[in-house]
């Protein structure tokens, strides 16, 4: 059964950082994008980074440019998200998902919600001080 969990999510001050992870199981990261997304209450569901099937290609939105960074590890099957400089409008509930593109190339952040075939169950990142 295809499955994504994220982990890592916290209370963390202004211009800290936080790593999160989303494990996959039943299915292989070669075969699948993975994006990250972002919903705040009151606030629709948004791309934040990605990174083909191919590994090869990364894509962030520009509030992520320049303080986060995805990356894979294929041994263990995860993706992360490593955000520094964090700021109090990062504060949001961040999902991994995942888009089946086989021998994918590209990736965009700015995909819509509805484009991603699978879902994990968000973990929550809080940014105060």
């Amino acid at each position: 059964q295809l499955q994504l969990v994220e982990s890592g999510g916290g209370l963390v001050q202004p211009g800290g950082s936080l790593r999160l992870s989303c494990a996959v199981s039943g299915f292989s990261l070669d075969d699948y994008n993975i994006g990250w997304f972002r919903q705040a209450p009151g606030k629709e569901r948004e791309g934040v980074s990605c990174i083909s099937s191919s590994g090869t290609s990364t894509s962030n939105a520009d509030s992520a440019k320049g303080r986060f960074t995805i990356s894979r590890d294929d041994a263990k099957n995860t993706v992360y998200l490593q955000m520094n400089n964090l700021k109090p409008e990062d504060t949001a509930v961040y999902y991994c998902a995942a888009d089946y593109r086989p021998r994918g190339y590209v990736c965009y952040a700015s995909a819509r919600t509805y484009e991603y075939d699978y879902w994990g169950q968000g973990t929550q990142v809080t940014v105060s001080s």
